[in-house]
């Protein structure tokens, strides 16, 4: 059996796309002394990791913060240096403010025994111990998941359950919904409103999706972190570390198909109808944009198509350069919907907006519990929304009364939003960017105990083509999408060709 054969220095692997999976991918290879070239239609790296310029400020339009460091110190050093010789990162010592319309709140400490008094004098002793019992629960499922399927190319579920143990497995409830499952550790439906939260960081409803979903409560007690000068600094240390390496970026390399021949990759054609020869390529991208044929009909077979009711939601975003009075803000505050079930029967079966939905605000100079600061700061509002696969506009009076309604739900609690300019993202803009995609922001849904088996994986079934990203395994999020383009990096490099 002959082995991989070694690719030629003027034949790089060639990846298409500098967002967090695509740069993962290219320190990975480089790290084990492989040719590299990366192709990014942008000026910068980042993809959905991306600054916004407003009034004179860089405003984050993605992320809000980083969770499992260790993902992200691992490939540093793979690159030979230092994750804090490139930036500074900050703990944060709240995980979230939450708010409702009644006037209550809760603010969840980090720290998981401050966390459980929190909750405790939120909605009383037997809240407490729901909550301690939970996040048991949480690390059974972390435990049970992350080293035997999350870091690792995907296994089958018979395989899954001989690597992680049937009895274990079964001890983390996969086949109940998350939302079914927090009612069994709270009585108080403002809890299950904050940790149904796990869910829509997937873009899922806590009706459908499973209860397994637990595990990213475990993965926000281990930490989340803000960067200073922004999360946009994430993937432009990334690229230096990659660069530092011998990888090759070239900027504004706008992909129009991916080429074939012989029954595998060849290359790609970019947009000004330039030919660049690969003998395999990555592609960091949503593997709808594939599907759809968006990269040509030679690879479009490459992954299955998705249907609409597959997708993950879309969201609409304001990013704002203003001031946030009223209210003393930590980097997160959550305003929640009064009528919980009514937003999420609105969003998982009707396919539209709610009336009244909850709002994400994440104030992004902000730290713990801080007054506004002087002058202008980055602010960044959000709320669910269905994906979208007609490609029109959204219409004008619907993002009105979005806009309306999450900007009143933020008032009410007493928050003033002064904005000095505004740059909003709407379903169809979100389509624009990864055509094929309905706007879906975090790839399929994660609905059902099998949605974790269906997600395509690193290697697709056209040979020397593989797939990073968040919309692959193990999933979205700036960690899993690291971790994709590492297991890409790794099926490349064991492909014999």
């Amino acid at each position: 059996m002959r082995g991989p054969t070694q690719r030629s220095p003027d034949k790089p692997i060639g990846i298409i796309g500098a967002g967090i999976g695509g740069l993962a991918a290219a320190i990975t290879l480089a790290a084990a002394g492989r040719s590299v070239t990366v192709l990014e239609r942008g000026a910068v790296p980042g993809g959905k990791v991306a600054a916004i310029p407003l009034g004179g400020l860089a405003v984050d339009a993605g992320p809000g913060a980083l969770s499992l460091r260790p993902v992200f110190d691992a490939l540093f050093e793979a690159a030979d240096t230092r994750l804090d010789r490139h930036l500074h990162l900050t703990r944060l010592p709240l995980l979230g403010r939450h708010l409702w319309p009644d006037g209550s709140r809760l603010d969840l400490p980090a720290d998981a025994a401050a966390a459980e008094s929190a909750i405790g004098a939120f909605a009383g002793t037997a809240a407490a111990k729901g909550y301690r019992d939970f996040m048991a629960r949480a690390a059974k499922c972390w435990a049970a998941l992350e080293k035997p399927f999350l870091t690792v190319q995907r296994p089958g579920a018979l395989a899954l359950g001989a690597q992680a143990g049937m009895r274990g497995l079964l001890g983390t409830s996969p086949f109940g919904t998350l939302w079914d499952a927090l009612g069994e550790h709270f009585a108080d439906p403002r809890l299950r409103q904050v940790f149904s939260r796990l869910s829509t960081y997937v873009g899922t409803s806590p009706l459908v999706a499973p209860a397994t979903l637990m595990l990213v409560a475990q993965v926000e007690a281990g930490g989340l972190w803000a960067i200073e000068g922004g999360m946009a600094r994430l993937p432009q240390a990334m690229a230096e570390a990659a660069a530092a390496k011998g990888v090759a970026f070239r900027h504004g390399a706008d992909v129009a198909g991916l080429r074939v021949a012989g029954g595998r990759i060849a290359g790609v054609t970019l947009r000004d109808g330039e030919v660049i020869e690969f003998a395999q390529v990555i592609l960091n991208a949503d593997p709808a944009t594939l599907a759809a044929g968006h990269l040509g009909a030679a690879a479009a077979r490459a992954v299955p198509a998705m249907t609409p009711r597959e997708r993950s939601f879309s969201g609409i975003s304001w990013a704002m350069a203003g001031r946030a009075e009223g209210l003393d803000l930590p980097r997160l505050t959550v305003f929640h919907a009064g009528d919980a079930m009514a937003e999420l029967a609105a969003l998982t079966y009707r396919g539209r907006m709610p009336d009244r939905p909850s709002v994400t605000l994440w104030a992004q100079g902000r730290h713990g519990v801080a007054p506004p600061p002087e002058g202008r700061e980055g602010l960044l509002a959000l709320v669910s929304a269905p994906a979208r696969a007609d490609g029109r506009r959204m219409d004008p009076a619907a993002l009105a009364a979005a806009e309306a309604a999450a900007f009143g739900a933020m008032q009410g609690a007493g928050l003033t939003i002064t904005r000095d300019a505004t740059a909003v993202m709407t379903p169809p803009d979100y389509e624009a960017l990864a055509p094929g995609t309905g706007g879906a922001l975090f790839g399929p849904a994660v609905q059902g105990w099998k949605a974790i088996f269906s997600r395509p994986a690193a290697r697709t079934a056209l040979p020397g083509l593989f797939l990073a990203g968040g919309a692959t395994h193990p999933g979205a999020g700036l960690a899993m999408a690291a971790i994709s383009g590492r297991l890409a990096a790794e099926a490349a490099m064991a492909e014999r060709i």
